[in-house]
């Protein structure tokens, strides 16, 4: 779970859009999985698209670890692309997946 920022961890925000295969092969629920684990707060969805939209946040190294178990994904997944675009800290106290 996500406290506030201190000055020693300040928190980051990132939002982030994932393409390639990556509907329908438990993406959303493995983010949340891994989310939790590292401790990122934030959410996964599907977009009509075909694409994942994700924003995370949580302390530098943790969301540095997301965005790269993002670059490959669950084992289902084929990811194209991951772009990730900085934001601003939501306060987000934990990971969901959104339906």
């Amino acid at each position: 779970m996500i406290d506030k920022a201190t000055e020693n961890h300040p928190l980051k925000h990132f939002n982030i859009k994932i393409t390639g295969k990556v509907q329908g092969v438990f993406f959303r629920d493995t983010a949340r999985q891994v989310a939790r684990s590292l401790g990122v707060a934030g959410y996964a969805s599907n977009r009509p698209d075909g694409s994942i939209y994700i924003e995370a946040e949580g302390e530098d190294q943790v969301v540095d670890k997301f965005l790269h178990w993002c670059e490959a994904g669950p084992t289902w997944a084929r990811v194209d692309a991951v772009e990730a675009e900085p934001g601003e800290v939501q306060g987000f106290t934990k990971f969901r997946a959104r339906y």
